[in-house]
């Protein structure tokens, strides 16, 4: 009742934005700036000095659609290389292509800045509670969002709004208020270390190339990566596994890539989401983007490029639900994107669920990754973000591979 009564109190001198969105990672950033941009008053609210655990693995499709400068891209990595359980290492050239790697602390606040420049008002803060029932109490239909404000003097605000964009992270706060099923996500908990890349004694490290560790003492059902950013590197690993120690892992990790002494410069943790959402909408005016709404790639754990194709599918949803008035049009975000990305994403969630299960298995996975044909369609998929049609053969002779080894005809050398 405290908290109806303060909202009723500041209602009337409070503007109120055609969107607010709640979280400015890659998803939140870019839904705010397709907004923006497209003459809408936005308002963009994020915890401040938040940086999610992340390999910053990004396509060239994201650095082109997405128009992302030069220079926020700090490392082009040319190849791959899988370590087994065993050691074994098997390389997977990129021909032709790259990688792009970024460093998130930077990458998130140029998006940020970017919706500025476009025309949203940001906040600093950390989300409370919504409101969105429409009732006596909240009779225009705008949702009235709480939420602490971290700059001077720290005190409780409130934004006001037709509609909400939640992209405020796996184990949405704003998605647990408002969205049906936001609470039963299933999710990989991550923590990864940032660790200078040069002064340290690392075994064969190559600064335009990704290392990613199959091996059960480092993930038992993911996997850990040593993925070079420049001046700086992460190490860092994943698992679903409750009470699995990931800072132990992750030191068992750093010490097999013999970065033990490199200084580190920053450690952070986050979960990330396993499985998209069924819903990502309460039907009248609230939408989850990004990992909010559980879209990143399954077996890869590649999130970037999807949170911020996701961001602008909201983006679209939400506008078309402003014009016409018709909040129905949100979920048109979801469709979109399962259309897009859902097949792409089935596959790699029966790749996980298969190829990680023991280390005899990701010993067999690491070994198929030899084959050329699956090094070409796998970058290939990677930097076009679908799936490659035009080479029919090359899948058979995939799925035949793949059927000896799940039926142990095919030995390892």
């Amino acid at each position: 009742m405290q908290n109806q009564t303060f909202i009723r109190e500041i209602v009337e001198m409070q503007k109120a934005y055609d969107v607010v969105v709640v979280g400015g990672g890659p998803s939140g950033a870019t839904a705010a700036s397709e907004l923006a941009r497209a003459g809408y008053s936005v308002a963009l609210l994020d915890k401040p000095g938040r940086i999610k655990p992340c390999g910053g693995a990004v396509p060239p499709r994201l650095i082109r659609d997405f128009d992302i400068p030069d220079e926020l891209i700090e490392a082009r990595a040319h190849c791959a290389r899988m370590i087994a359980p065993s050691g074994a290492q098997v390389d997977m050239p990129i021909d032709g292509g790259y990688v792009g790697m970024v460093d998130r602390a930077r990458f998130d606040e140029w998006l940020r800045q970017r919706a500025v420049q476009h025309g949203a008002e940001r906040f600093d803060g950390t989300f409370l509670d919504i409101d969105c029932d429409v009732d006596s109490n909240n009779s225009d239909g705008h949702c009235e969002l709480r939420f602490r404000s971290h700059s001077e003097p720290v005190k409780e605000q409130s934004l006001r709004a037709r509609y909400v964009i939640g992209a405020d992270g796996a184990n949405s706060a704003v998605g647990r208020h408002t969205v049906k099923g936001a609470d039963r996500v299933p999710f990989v908990a991550a923590y990864h270390e940032i660790v200078k890349s040069d002064g340290s004694n690392a075994i064969d490290f190559d600064p335009a190339r990704c290392d990613v560790y199959y091996q059960g003492q480092v993930s038992p059902d993911f996997y850990g990566w040593v993925f070079p950013h420049g001046d700086v590197t992460s190490v860092g690993v994943g698992s679903a596994k409750k009470g699995f120690k990931l800072r132990q892992a992750t030191k068992r990790l750093r010490q097999s890539a013999g970065m033990t002494d490199a200084d580190t410069v920053r450690c952070e943790g986050a979960p990330i989401p396993l499985k998209v959402m069924k819903r990502w909408d309460n039907g009248r005016n609230v939408i989850l983007s990004g990992d909010a709404a559980g879209v990143v790639a399954p077996a890869s754990g590649e999130g970037i490029y999807y949170a911020m194709r996701c961001g602008q599918l909201v983006a679209g949803a939400v506008e078309q639900s402003l014009v016409t008035n018709n909040p129905r049009a949100l979920a048109t975000a979801r469709k979109a994107f399962m259309k897009e990305s859902g097949k792409v994403f089935f596959i790699l969630g029966i790749m996980q669920r298969f190829w990680y299960r023991s280390d005899k298995l990701r010993e067999k996975f690491v070994h198929i990754c030899k084959d050329k044909d699956v090094q070409r369609l796998t970058w290939e998929a990677y930097m076009n973000k679908e799936l490659v049609r035009k080479k029919p053969l090359a899948h058979v002779r995939i799925f035949f591979k793949d059927l000896a080894h799940l039926c142990g005809v095919a030995h390892i050398r």
